[in-house]
């Protein structure tokens, strides 16, 4: 081995040279440090002292022991110490999956098949364009095999996207989340073709006769999304629909629902994931009317199944904001507070069923409902009969005006207290299904300002007038008109079971469009004016009162006398002066004003629609379909008070389904409660006999069965 003084290393322009007397036995860059190091380790290897090597590298010698330490464990990645996080797909994978995204694989899709997070896929794709898509290449064979990421024997360019090594024959994988037993109707898309699927969801597709029977395929196949990489739009309809009717409040819930049973539910492979869903349901609402399809739906409902009464009944409904933006501020009255947020008004018959719904910012029954009536006359018919009741929000001469522009008559509750009543008592009665209901009651007719001329019931009650009523009706019996006004609490129970299992409350969109604050309100200025007025008529007063105490005196000395009577006479002139420059100051005074005027920063903060508006048509529409199915279900159960309930618990009754070439069977678990299992028994046995549903975006027919009926 050579002396010291023949191991040389020298640095000279950016490199470093390592020779043995006349040898150069390394060159490399001055900061590659892995040569160095794999200079280090030869040298070592080749016999020469470490104490040495360390000293003509300028180390020190526990350190190069560490290098040989790290050399014999991992080899040559032992050398080079990589700085930062390790990266989770090389630069192969990353092609991959640039091709994979330009062939429009979802990104979830792509993580999966690498076995990365999302997340890393989204990062890596936005920081780089997709490589363009190349014809993809025909199927050679088929097998099975172990997936080799790191196969070098076929060159990347060659592979069809999705394509593996396996013993030298190109295999192309299906979709990720494809199963056995399933078939792809559409390229990338997840609809179920033939199997058995298990769900703990079957009962709910109890509720697609009611979508079938208000033709929801047509009527949703007119929205128009985004592109349907995987799922198609009916799919995604469909899962926001039986997810709402299965009780979660928001879409964030259906991340709590199981993918796979849930998705038998609805025709596919597995429920959509929730960034899926949520993108999705934007990307339709984005263009959609909200309140063109819920009339579209209720025009089918009443079609469908008439309603046989004229009575409808408006309300609003008021949904609190929790966001930091400047969203107006309503009446909450579940909390009994003023609170941002903003108002539903909803129309629904007499049967309790949602027909048309408007959102609004938060102003008061008598303001919203005008908004509504067009709708309803929309889908009613122009020649239908109307009778719109409402409660005390609305018993305002504007509301009276707008129902009578609208063609409709109204009745609703009279505010304030009872007036006093003219009219003679009578007796009066009516039908409430198959009892005969008997009131006293006086009607008379008044005069309304602003409006014209009401008819007001009184309701008697031992002799005592109780309650007054005002309608438009000048025909119907006292007793019809308050029996219909009673039935008010459809509307209220419908805001109760759609709050608490459909989740009309949730905001469900925070996007907002911030503009200036154009509202009107009182003019500060009028009101210190006023106050001034009030002040001087107040001082006016007391002066008079004064005056008028002083002359009713007992006469004492006449000079001191009228020197306090002139006194008070001219605090009363100069308080009638001081009276009449503020009544003067108070003309021309506008009583209100834009919010602009007063503070010309002001903003404020409109809630979109349209995306809780498709959400909220999703609500309805499954709120609607168990009503209806439990109203059919209550026929053979006998069950008035609790066949909601009950109905709403079998929907999560469950059982499989068997998707064949020609129909797909519903196989339902028995329920235990024998009275149940009969009603449900007879409740398919009509389902089946009656209508031939189906999913939605599938034409094969549903037939419904009872594990053990016989």
């Amino acid at each position: 081995m050579p002396d010291i003084a023949i191991l040389r290393v020298v640095s000279t322009g950016g490199e470093t040279m390592v020779s043995f007397g006349s040898r150069l036995v390394f060159r490399y860059q001055d900061d590659d440090t892995g040569m160095r190091n794999l200079a280090i380790v030869a040298l070592t290897d080749a016999g020469v002292a470490g104490l040495v090597v360390a000293k003509v590298f300028g180390l020190s010698a526990p350190y190069v022991s560490r290098i040989r330490g790290e050399a014999r464990r991992s080899g040559a990645q032992g050398l080079v110490k990589r700085r930062g996080r390790p990266r989770k797909l090389s630069d192969r994978q990353v092609a991959m999956a640039r091709r994979l995204a330009c062939e429009g694989s979802t990104h979830a899709t792509i993580a999966k098949r690498f076995g990365v997070a999302r997340s890393v896929i989204s990062d890596l794709l936005a920081k780089s364009d997709p490589v363009p898509a190349q014809e993809a290449l025909g199927l050679a064979a088929v097998g099975e095999g172990v997936e080799d990421n790191t196969a070098d024997a076929m060159p990347l360019e060659d592979m069809a996207p999705g394509a593996r090594v396996v013993n030298k024959v190109k295999v192309v994988d299906p979709p990720a989340e494809t199963q056995s037993g399933e078939e792809i109707g559409t390229v990338g898309l997840a609809r179920i073709g033939v199997g058995e699927h298990p769900s703990r969801y079957a009962g709910a597709a109890l509720l697609y006769p009611y979508l079938s029977m208000v033709a929801a395929s047509d009527i949703f196949s007119t929205l128009v999304g985004g592109p349907a990489r995987r799922y198609d739009d009916l799919s995604v309809l469909s899962s926001a629909v039986m997810g709402f009717a299965l009780g979660i409040d928001t879409v964030e819930g259906s991340k709590h629902l199981r993918r796979a049973d849930a998705g038998a539910l609805v025709g596919v492979s597995a429920l959509p994931e929730l960034r899926t869903l949520r993108a999705r349901l934007s990307a339709l609402a984005d263009d959609s009317d909200p309140l063109a399809l819920q009339r579209a739906f209720a025009k089918a409902t009443l079609a469908a199944d008439p309603s046989m009464s004229p009575v409808y009944y408006v309300d609003d409904h008021f949904v609190a904001y929790t966001g930091a933006r400047p969203v107006a501020k309503g009446y909450n009255t579940k909390r009994r507070h003023a609170e941002s947020g903003r108002d539903d008004t909803l129309v629904c018959d007499v049967r309790g069923r949602a027909v048309v719904f408007a959102s609004s910012e938060p102003s008061g029954l008598s303001a919203t409902m005008p908004s509504v009536l067009a709708q309803l006359r929309e889908v009613v018919g122009p020649d239908q009969p109307i009778m719109l009741g409402f409660d005390r929000g609305g018993s305002y001469p504007k509301a009276f005006t707008a129902c009578r522009d609208a063609g409709m008559d109204w009745i609703t509750y009279r505010r304030g207290k009872l007036a006093p009543v003219t009219a003679r008592v009578t007796r009066s009665w009516a039908m409430r299904g198959e009892r005969r209901v008997v009131v006293h009651v006086a009607a008379e007719v008044i005069d309304i300002a602003g409006y014209g001329q009401a008819r007001q019931l009184t309701l008697f009650e031992r002799g005592e007038p109780v309650l007054q009523v005002l309608t438009s009706d000048m025909k119907a019996t006292g007793a019809a008109l308050l029996a219909w006004l009673r039935g008010r609490w459809s509307i209220e129970n419908l805001f109760k079971y759609a709050s608490e299992h459909n989740g009309i409350d949730s905001i469900s969109s925070y996007l907002v469009d911030i503009g200036p604050d154009n509202r009107r309100v009182d003019n500060p200025e009028r009101k210190k004016l006023r106050a001034r007025v009030r002040d001087a008529e107040s001082t006016l007063a007391a002066a008079e009162r004064a005056l008028g105490r002083q002359n009713d005196a007992r006469l004492g000395d006449v000079e001191e006398y009228l020197a306090t009577i002139r006194t008070l006479r001219d605090d009363v002139t100069i308080a009638k002066d001081e009276l009449d420059e503020a009544r003067q100051a108070l003309k021309g005074i506008p009583a209100k004003v834009l919010v602009t005027e007063l503070d010309p920063s002001a903003k404020r903060a409109k809630l979109r629609i349209e995306r809780r508006g498709l959400q909220m048509v999703c609500r309805l529409l499954a709120f609607n379909a168990e009503a209806w199915l439990a109203e059919h279900f209550e026929a053979y159960l006998s069950d008035p008070n609790e066949y909601r309930a009950i109905m709403r618990n079998l929907l999560h009754l469950p059982g499989s389904f068997s998707y064949g070439h020609k129909t797909i069977t519903v196989m339902l678990e028995r329920p235990d409660t024998p009275r149940v299992a009969r009603a449900l028994e007879l409740l398919v046995e009509e389902l089946n006999n009656a209508s031939s549903p189906c999913l939605l975006g599938d034409r094969r027919p549903l037939v419904y069965q009872v594990a053990g009926a016989a």
